[in-house]
């Protein structure tokens, strides 16, 4: 696969920064001692596997959205960003027009090893967890819901933070407390939950519904939670038109469930190599973003 396709980023590629890391989504470089350089590239993850075929304009999306709910949850809690221009760390044109519009310099943060996902809605694996056993991540819930149904109230039902290739996994409250102690931990629930709130009620006034949603968080040299990686995008969240929703049926969302629904209908196990997407799916994907990026930025 090039580094370019179609038009859009499969990888990235900087000649002026050394490549720390490449995620399903991510590419990571060296800036300084104290900075990093993100790069969302068009990549598209599913059920953990990095699909073969990058979706356009993808990683631009992401950027965008992220750095809106960035700056609108600044007051519950500080976040990764700093006020440095990824054009102003590279140093040739040529990396500086693979870095526009889709880069941010963030400050070097540790990295706490958990996803703190937030759920409104029963779906995805709560639902298949709550089928199976009636909780989701040891919460026990009433007998009586159905798929996509409300939850009572927003439940914090983190989840490992699992290795490239590997598959996260549901874990319980108590299992965050013996990863980062019981202080963190209450902290790490609290802001989840404050920002789940928070953004619920702005897409309520958006027409969207935030079935469920998941943060990443680091440590500073004090010991101070941030809030890093992304944040509230169709990559990292369920987003259901409020006009379609109805308990009980799988609803329409502007987000990669129109993938992972088309990779459920294939002979595939879930393990790579992944199939390649039909061109119709790979259009209908990037128009799901770019409808998500303008029923929430405006």
């Amino acid at each position: 696969m090039p580094a370019n396709s179609g038009g859009a980023l499969f990888e990235s590629n900087l000649s002026s920064l050394p490549l720390l890391l490449r995620g399903k989504v991510r590419d990571i470089y060296d800036v300084d001692d104290g900075h990093l350089l993100i790069v969302a590239s068009d990549r598209l993850s599913a059920f953990d596997v990095i699909l073969p075929d990058p979706i356009p304009g993808k990683g631009k999306v992401l950027t965008q959205i992220s750095n809106f709910w960035f700056r609108r949850m600044g007051d519950i809690i500080p976040n990764h960003l700093t006020e440095i221009q990824p054009a102003d760390v590279v140093g040739n044109g040529a990396d500086r027009e693979v870095v526009a519009e889709r880069s941010v310099v963030v400050k070097k943060l540790k990295p706490l090893p958990l996803e703190a996902v937030v759920r409104g809605y029963l779906i995805g694996s709560g639902w298949r967890d709550y089928c199976a056993t009636g909780e989701v991540s040891g919460i026990q819930l009433p007998s009586d819901l159905v798929m996509a149904a409300p939850l009572p109230e927003p439940l914090f039902t983190p989840s490992s933070k699992a290795a490239a290739g590997e598959h996260d996994e549901n874990i319980t409250y108590r299992e965050v407390k013996q990863l980062v102690g019981d202080d963190m931990a209450q902290r790490i629930k609290q802001v989840s939950l404050e920002i789940y709130a928070a953004a619920r009620d702005y897409a309520s006034s958006r027409g969207l519904i935030i079935a469920d949603t998941k943060f990443e968080f680091g440590t500073d040299d004090q010991g101070q939670l941030v809030l890093i990686d992304e944040i509230l995008t169709p990559d990292s969240s369920r987003f259901w038109p409020s006009e379609s929703y109805v308990p009980g049926e799988s609803p329409t969302s502007f987000d990669k469930q129109y993938v992972r629904d088309y990779l459920d209908s294939l002979d595939w196990n879930k393990q790579p190599p992944a199939p390649q997407l039909p061109a119709l799916i790979i259009e209908r994907t990037a128009q799901k973003y770019h409808q998500a990026m303008e029923k929430i930025c405006g």
